[in-house]
Order: C-alpha cells, then sequence, then structure tokens
C-alpha cells in the first residue's frame, strides 16, 4: 500500500489522522459499512442467537481435532483440499503454504483448552464469527472462525507476542461479547481502516502521514527501517527493492474491549520484488532466498522476484476520548506465493 505519491492514499491516512486526534466526531462518516453488527444486550424476549457459547467450544474442537488429522503425513489424496476446505479468510493461503512448503508434512499442532469470546449474534445474522484465546504448541494465540457457506471455518489465527496479555472484552450478563461494526468511529481507528494505516506505517515508519497511529515495534516502525535499508542496499548493487503491504479483500473483526477501546483482528499480504537494474545484476540474477526454494525450480530468477507473504495481526485500539496509538499485540505470517522471470 504505497503512500508516496498516491493521493487517495495520503486523502484516506490524512483522514484517519484526523478522526484519531479530534474527539468533536465532527468528521465527515466513512463509506457504509458492510460489517454486520451485533443484537441489542440481552432481554427475557431477546432471539435466539446465531451461536451458543457451548456451540463455538464445539465447533473450535471440531476444527482444530480435524485440522490435526489431516496434518498426519499419509498418502491419503485430497489432504491439502480437505484441510483448506477448513479455512477462510487469510488461514486459507497460510493452509496451502503450510502443506507445500513442507512436502504435504506440516507442522502439528496442539492446541489447549480455549476461553470463548462470542458475541450476541442474532439468529438471522448473515455472517456470524467469534473468537477464542487457547495455547498454540504452548504459547497463546487469538483465533477467530466465521461461518461460510453453512460451516464454521477458521479465518485467523495470531500469536500473542512477549509480555502481551489479551485486553478484557466487554461482555453482557450471559457473558457474550460485544461486536463492532467495521466502521465505528468510537475508536481512535475504526475497524475497517486498522489494515491500511498499519501497512503506512510499515511502509513509512515514523516519517509517513501516519507516523504515530500505530505503536513503534517489530511489526510497524522496525519494518520500515528494516525496507529501507534493504532498499539501499540493493540500489549498491545494481538491483531495485520494494516491499509493499495491502489488506486486500481479508475480512476485519473487532470487539469492544472493557475499557470502551476495540480488539481489532486483520490480516495483511506484503509483496516484495527485487529487479535487476543492471547488466552485471542481470549477468548475476536474482537469488532465491532458501525460505522460498520450494516456490521455485532454479535457485536464482534472471530479473525480477516476487514474494508474497500473508500475515495476520491482532492490535488493541483506543476510546476516541482517550487517544493514544494503536498497539499490535498479536501475529503470524508466513511467505505464501512467489513468481519469478
Amino acid at each position: 500500500m504505497r503512500v508516496h505519491g498516491r493521493r487517495k492514499v495520503l486523502a484516506l491516512a490524512a483522514g484517519v489522522l484526523a478522526a484519531a486526534t479530534a474527539c468533536t466526531g465532527n468528521a465527515a462518516p466513512p463509506p457504509p459499512s458492510r460489517t454486520a453488527t451485533p443484537s441489542a444486550s440481552p432481554s427475557p424476549t431477546a432471539p435466539e442467537v446465531a451461536i451458543t457459547q457451548a456451540e463455538a467450544a464445539q465447533e473450535f474442537f471440531k476444527v482444530t481435532v480435524t485440522d490435526d488429522r489431516l496434518r498426519v503425513k499419509s498418502p491419503l489424496q485430497g489432504r491439502l483440499r480437505l484441510a483448506v476446505d477448513l479455512t477462510t479468510g487469510g488461514q486459507t493461503e497460510l493452509t496451502k503454504a503450510a502443506y507445500l512448503s513442507t512436502d504435504y508434512a506440516p507442522i502439528r499442532h496442539k492446541w489447549g483448552t480455549p476461553t470463548l469470546i462470542v458475541p450476541r449474534w442474532a439468529r438471522t445474522e448473515a455472517a456470524p464469527w467469534f473468537s477464542a484465546l487457547a495455547t498454540r504448541d504452548g504459547s497463546p494465540a487469538l483465533l477467530t472462525f466465521a461461518k461460510s457457506d453453512d460451516r464454521w471455518r477458521l479465518s485467523s489465527v495470531a500469536l500473542l507476542l512477549p509480555g502481551q496479555q489479551l485486553p478484557e472484552i466487554q461482555r453482557d450478563a450471559d457473558g457474550y461479547a460485544t461486536a463492532l461494526a467495521s466502521d465505528d468511529k468510537s475508536i481512535t481507528i475504526s475497524p475497517q481502516f486498522m489494515g491500511p494505516v498499519h501497512a503506512s506505517v510499515a511502509e513509512t515508519g515514523s516519517t509517513g502521514v501516519t507516523a504515530g497511529l500505530v505503536a513503534a515495534g517489530p511489526y510497524t516502525t522496525d519494518v520500515a527501517e528494516q525496507i529501507a535499508t534493504q532498499r539501499a542496499e540493493a540500489k549498491s548493487t545494481g538491483y531495485s527493492y520494494d516491499s509493499i503491504f495491502s489488506p486486500d479483500s481479508f475480512p476485519v473483526y473487532a470487539l469492544r474491549t472493557k475499557d470502551g477501546g476495540a480488539l481489532i483482528q486483520y490480516s495483511l499480504s506484503r509483496t516484495t520484488t527485487t529487479t535487476a537494474m543492471t547488466k552485471s545484476a542481470m549477468d548475476e540474477g536474482v537469488p532465491v532466498p532458501t525460505s522460498a526454494g520450494w516456490l521455485f525450480k532454479e535457485p536464482r530468477q534472471q530479473r525480477t522476484l516476487r514474494l508474497i507473504e500473508t500475515h495476520q495481526y491482532a492490535a488493541v485500539v483506543p476510546l476516541l476520548k482517550a487517544p493514544a496509538p494503536a498497539a499490535v499485540i498479536a501475529h503470524d505470517g508466513a511467505l505464501t506465493r512467489g513468481s519469478g522471470r
């Protein structure tokens, strides 16, 4: 999501910055939300929910246990297709890569007992989802499951970063959480803008128009510094280098935290392109990193190498009335695709 020279992106970022620094609520409203909103607080006459907490627990175990069984190395035909059918969103690309990069012997995960975070969706809700906090191989992970084609599928997984904890989620008297619409304006960054803002900070760091909206760290400003360093190093040896983040069409999930802020889960793709620009660089070719060897037959590409990664995050975003930088608290991701010529 290149910021430099793109008027639309600059306008978006400027609008987000204005929203984050103003508490009057006079800013122009964002585009209409496509994210369904949860039903009202419970009442004696409230309709049945789309999914109960007990049902969510069953779906968690059904998906994770099935996924584990499919990861066992075996001659079973169609294992990848069956594994992919358990997923949606960014998890689809990550699951494909997990199988293809390991010769169909992906890492098997051991999941702990989940703490469920289930929004109170009306029975008529078209696209309900729920989250769960559970250990994966001993590390706390935040998962989100979404209903698609009448089936529950795993959409997002992000591991809590060292020293981070999940914020306390707002719940009603029955223990159901509150989901936020994608255009919610009560927080410093609306859910629909969290991905684009993060992408901008990861590309431009502390010098971009979105500087200060997301806290510095290994997945934001540190990435921007790494990109700048690698760009300079590539140029000195006859290559061009660029790395761009994009939210693409990945879904976004947002929950109200007890302090009025939000916990937002979202995904970004990262496309890194290295191109030989001089004759000597073309003669040398573009080396394929060892981590990307599974995607290519040759160890070098003659002119251009393009690598695409899929990353999933969780961030805590403060209430608009108490503005502060959003903080990325969880992440997981991997190289998922590549091409060259």
